[in-house]
């Protein structure tokens, strides 16, 4: 079976290389790094991360001790623990919505740092300081190679992929992905149940099995 990837972790098509998949890489996505002042957390109760962007532009610019670190999904937590930190916690439900939820109360003063076009409800909800680390930037490819399942590990990738004219089933690496995917009118035909790169394997498998069809 052939799997577009479009995004921007390069694992992510070697590990399905590795489970027989035929992969083609179509990056819809690229990461710009924002300059600005260092980011001094420390003041903070919590610092929030949703992503593993986030966390590797935040050691770009980071000065000084951490606050408690909470994170969306097991992918944010696992870049953040390459940098020698544990994470204080990790939202079962990989949203924005899922750390609100599981943040004690009062949370105390609250700095997100993510990417410029971040999603608000961690700003609306808990009156958080924002700090925009990155933007995402839509790639438009000439066409999307031709593939049986496309993977999409943002809601940036979606709108990009819809934007080709592509058709082709996707593979979603979280609820907020898909519900942007579906939004452009691309039809879901999988998700992953955690956020990080073996959700997705596992996903893209299943996605391939209910197909019909076996990796190769």
């Amino acid at each position: 079976m052939k799997v577009v990837v479009t995004g921007t972790d390069p694992r992510l098509g070697e590990r399905l290389r590795v489970e027989g998949f035929e992969v083609v890489e179509c990056p819809l996505i690229r990461i710009e790094p924002l300059d600005g002042p260092p980011v001094q957390a420390g003041d903070y109760d919590w610092l929030v991360l949703t992503s593993r962007h986030g966390v590797e532009q935040l050691w770009r610019r980071l000065e000084g001790p951490l606050p408690r670190v909470a994170v969306v999904g097991p992918g944010t937590a696992e870049a953040l623990r390459a940098h020698g930190v544990e994470p204080d916690l990790v939202a079962r439900r990989s949203t924005q919505e899922g750390l609100v939820e599981e943040l004690p109360r009062p949370a105390g003063r609250v700095l997100f740092a993510g990417a410029e076009d971040a999603r608000g409800v961690l700003v609306r909800k808990l009156d958080a300081d924002f700090v925009p680390l990155y933007r995402t930037v839509r790639l438009s490819p000439d066409a999307v190679p031709d593939g049986e399942l496309v993977v999409i590990a943002s809601a940036s990738a979606a709108k990009a992929l819809a934007e080709t004219g592509a058709r082709i089933p996707c593979v979603s690496i979280g609820p907020v992905t898909s519900a942007e995917a579906e939004l452009q009118g691309l039809e879901i035909a999988g998700e992953a149940a955690t956020h990080d790169l073996e959700g997705l394997v596992r996903a893209v498998k299943l996605a391939a099995s209910r197909a019909g069809s076996s990796p190769s």
